[in-house]
């Protein structure tokens, strides 16, 4: 089963990728875990991608593409993979639909994890991070017993930059203008599988494996 997870920014997308991998024991991989990994390792692509990062630039489409067509050719992989973070622009999914083509495979399902804007930025914009012992909670969904202090080591909580509203708004501007095309395209190929992210957890999770299990 070969499943590719699309969502903006705090969907939930990374959450039900890491229960499928579970539940089908097939690897979830991240486009920073292959990175990392590769670069860790030492290998040619790797030391390619750290030339461009240490750079500050961004990693060109076509070394992205080689270090995860590397990656889903591993053992592992035979069973099938879910991709997360990948692909995230048409030209990133055809290159991934030609070289898997070249091994007679095809991608099985696109994932959608759908989530309002709004939605996304309260929840994102709600959580807050304990600077002693890294612990995470949310304003409305898991506050702490004393507000903006830890439950855990009793550290002051703060918001991270990743999380305030502006920083999040102007995420999901590029999620909409790069990543949400492949709605489309994936809907095209009759592979598309959106679910409503706003739900439990666990009923988002039951509702993809009905699908894939039909």
């Amino acid at each position: 089963m070969k499943i590719i997870m699309l969502g903006a920014p705090g969907a939930g997308k990374g959450t039900q990728a890491k229960m499928l991998s579970e539940k089908y024991d097939i690897p979830h991989i991240s486009t920073g875990d292959i990175f990392r990994a590769n670069i860790k390792n030492n290998t040619e692509l790797g030391k390619k991608a750290k030339g461009y990062m240490d750079a500050g630039q961004l990693v060109p489409d076509e070394l992205v593409v080689d270090l995860v067509v590397d990656r889903i050719k591993q053992q592992d992989c035979f069973k099938g993979f879910i991709l997360d973070g990948f692909p995230r622009t048409i030209p990133q999914a055809e290159a991934l639909d030609y070289a898997l083509n070249n091994q007679n495979e095809k991608i099985d399902y696109a994932v959608n994890v759908d989530v309002p804007d709004e939605a996304i930025i309260e929840r994102m914009s709600g959580r807050r991070a304990c600077v002693g012992c890294g612990a995470t909670y949310h304003i409305k969904y898991n506050p702490t017993k004393k507000p903006d202090v830890c439950d855990v080591c009793g550290e002051k909580l703060i918001l991270r930059e990743d999380d305030k509203a502006e920083t999040v708004k102007k995420r999901l501007e590029v999620y909409h203008e790069q990543t949400q095309p492949l709605i489309d395209y994936y809907a095209k190929k009759d592979a598309l599988l959106t679910v409503d992210g706003t739900q439990d957890i666990n009923v988002v999770f039951n509702t993809i494996v009905g699908v894939l299990e039909k």
